[in-house]
């Protein structure tokens, strides 16, 4: 066990060296939703707290609150609220991001196998155009990407393994977006104005590693995500352009350690990074490191 995390250890710090890639508009998180507490308990409050480091000189840091409700022992219900800080040479700004309201069906286990289903909603508090000092900003200093999103995600169990697939498909866009590189004074980041944005399919694969005291529980995963078609912008002539190059492939590393601190409540620790990009990411989710810290208590 110990070799397995040393080693996954050492390519994650690789990677952070060498790559940098996307975090998610959701869907990298949506795995949370089929994931209990053994039903034992009924409900279920997160506090979150993450730290990653984006593109250029860009840091952020994000909170997060969440609460789940367990109806009976096949179906849950999750909300979500998300914040968002983001520092660079720009300046700093913060503001709520997302809400989330996900729902989750859980099959009868049969043959150490037990699937489930979830589908859920994303709504923006902003209409991802905060400015500072009256500057447009790209998507990179904004906390949401300015759409109402759908979820649809299945998971399956086995032994000691999670299997995940999920999409996430914009539905409404809102994004009011006035970003030009041109008057952006850098080309670190792409024109984003009125930006609109192609859907986003993942597949997970977790391996579960506990302690003999089932204390510690370890969950080195990977994650594939293809984002399904090029984004586009409105040019400074009033044209839709698309962005060459932000349709493709991203593939995330994840390790995750958890501790039980008492039958009600516990904590998370997870740390991430891409070992495979797309060539541009213009919706501002490039992130080359992020570090969560999660306290979660059931009652």
């Amino acid at each position: 066990m110990k070799k397995i995390i040393l080693v996954f250890g050492f390519i994650l710090s690789v990677n952070y060296i060498f790559s940098q890639g996307c975090s998610d508009a959701g869907i990298c998180s949506v795995n949370h939703g089929f994931e209990s507490d053994g039903n034992q308990f009924k409900n279920r409050i997160e506090f979150a707290a993450i730290y990653s480091l984006g593109e250029a000189d860009l840091a952020y840091f994000s909170p997060y609150i969440s609460y789940t409700k367990r109806f009976n022992e096949r179906f849950s219900f999750t909300g979500k609220v998300t914040f968002s800080t983001a520092n660079g040479s720009f300046g700093t700004r913060s503001q709520f991001g997302d809400a989330f309201l996900i729902g989750n069906y859980a099959f009868k286990e049969k043959d150490k196998k037990q699937w489930s289903i979830l589908t859920g909603v994303k709504f923006p508090f902003t209409a991802s155009n905060l400015k500072i000092n009256g500057y447009s900003l790209p998507l990179d200093y904004q906390s949401s990407l300015g759409t109402i999103d759908l979820f649809l995600g299945s998971n399956l169990t086995y032994k000691k393994w999670d299997f995940n697939a999920a999409i996430q498909i914009p539905v409404v866009n809102l994004n009011k977006n006035s970003y030009f590189k041109e008057y952006g004074g850098t080309n670190d980041f792409p024109s984003t104005n009125l930006f609109e944005r192609k859907p986003d399919a993942l597949v997970r694969a977790t391996y579960s590693i506990k302690t003999p005291d089932k204390k510690f529980t370890f969950k080195p995963n990977v994650l594939f995500i293809y984002h399904l078609g090029d984004d586009s912008f409105e040019n400074i002539f009033g044209q839709r352009e698309s962005i060459n190059g932000s349709e493709g492939l991203t593939i995330n590393g994840n390790i995750i350690t958890s501790y039980v601190l008492t039958k009600q409540s516990s904590l998370e620790l997870s740390l991430a990074t891409p070992f495979v990009v797309r060539d541009i990411r213009p919706d501002g989710l490039t992130r080359s490191f992020v570090l969560g810290l999660q306290y979660q208590y059931s009652f």
